[in-house]
């Protein structure tokens, strides 16, 4: 299993037109992709922004290659989200997952 990381930032006052983009537009793509395993939206508030951690999970690359294209390491940042956003990182990291514990 691989999981992709990625970064967005907004203000507070934004925060939840992101998480509800990512509810209603971006959960539906993934799931619809072959090789998509799951994923997590996570939300740190600072004092002027927030950042959400996404972490999304994959059975292989080529199931990432069918989300983001042949450049796997380029981030897949929708317009809305990009609307959404105050900033954002443009490329993502993979990591192969070694141990997954759940409890």
């Amino acid at each position: 299993m691989i999981v992709r990381a990625w970064r967005g930032y907004t203000l507070p006052t934004n925060a939840s037109a992101y998480s509800n983009h990512f509810q209603r537009r971006v959960l539906p793509d993934l799931e619809s992709i072959e090789g998509f395993l799951g994923v997590a939206l996570l939300r740190r508030d600072e004092a002027e922004r927030v950042e959400f951690l996404v972490l999304t999970r994959w059975a292989s690359m080529d199931a990432i290659r069918a989300f983001a294209g042949d450049d796997v390491g380029k981030a897949v940042v929708e317009p809305a989200a990009v609307a959404a956003l105050s900033d954002f990182d443009r490329t993502v990291r993979h990591y192969e997952v070694v141990q997954d514990i759940l409890r």
